[in-house]
């Protein structure tokens, strides 16, 4: 459903988050190890969600990403998709049609739409710091 970009952003987000709530700044090689993503393409991904304002970059020997407990707040799952997907996801069809509408659906045309707007929800209700805390609290995971 997302990108592999898109995949390792939110977990990048939700890692770098969770340390932030302890006020520390998290490299890339700590990202990249936490989340089992190749560094170079980390940082990469991290460029593009610094560049929309989705974490903050420090510069320098004590730099690193990290992000405020505002941001982790008011950042929800769907800002990430959107700086990294697009909204390909909220609009796209389901088999990946170019010619799918409403007039001329493709046969998963009615079934997919409920999903997605489901996911839609899910997306843009779910913040950064719901899924920090969980993190924080071994509630759930990032990495086996």
């Amino acid at each position: 459903m997302f990108s592999k970009a898109c995949e390792y952003g939110i977990r990048a987000i939700v890692y770098i988050a969770e340390q932030s709530y302890n006020d520390n700044r998290v490299n890339i090689k700590e990202i990249a190890k936490a989340i089992d993503s190749p560094e170079p393409f980390t940082a990469k991904i991290l460029q593009i969600l610094s560049r929309a304002g989705i974490v903050d970059s420090l510069k320098g020997p004590t730099g690193g990403f990290l992000m405020s407990h505002t941001q982790m707040d008011e950042i929800h799952l769907s800002h990430i998709v959107a700086a990294i997907d697009g909204d390909q996801v909220f609009v796209g069809c389901g088999l990946g049609l170019k010619g799918c509408s409403n007039e001329k659906p493709c046969p998963v045309h009615d079934k997919f739409g409920v999903i997605r707007n489901e996911l839609r929800h899910m997306l843009e209700t779910t913040s950064v710091s719901e899924l920090a805390k969980g993190l924080k609290e071994g509630l759930t995971f990032l990495k086996r």
